[in-house]
């Protein structure tokens, strides 16, 4: 496993699809890896109560959140032989179409990798202290509800 500093998971705003193709170029000089796996999660235009949800805004307590992500990160080095593990999540208001979250695994073979993959996103989602508001197209808004 990398023991490197961990490294900062929120960015400011959508993520941007330059930053996901640039994950995936600097692993290509890896040879002991032979799979991949990405989950993108993106801003769906939900209908709640008859309105159309133009955007979500993400906000965390993120000392607590980042200290959550490192230890769904150890605990994933630790269940699944990984070679690496990327996770970005995205703050402040993120449109409709937009990326919010970056899940991206490696490891020797496809089915670990899909598998972390997996795992991460699911922890993510039941465990790190991350809120969204929906905000509607009429510039309503109301707390994100799970579906």
């Amino acid at each position: 496993m990398d023991k490197k500093k961990a490294k900062t998971v929120f960015v400011q705003g959508a993520i941007p699809s330059e930053k996901i193709a640039q994950s995936i170029a600097s692993h290509q000089s890896k040879t002991n890896i032979g799979a991949h796996s990405i989950f993108l999660g993106q801003i769906r235009e939900d209908e709640v109560k008859g309105k159309k949800v133009s955007a979500i805004e993400y906000t965390a307590y993120e000392e607590m959140a980042e200290k959550v992500f490192h230890e769904i990160r150890e605990a994933a080095f630790s269940k699944f032989d990984i070679t690496c593990a990327h996770i970005y999540h995205s703050l402040g208001e993120i449109k409709t179409g937009e990326l919010c979250l970056f899940v991206f695994t490696s490891s020797a073979h496809r089915k670990i990798a899909i598998e972390a993959c997996n795992y991460f996103v699911e922890e993510i989602k039941a465990k790190v202290p991350i809120f969204g508001k929906e905000i509607f197209g009429d510039e309503t808004h109301q707390w994100k509800v799970n579906r």
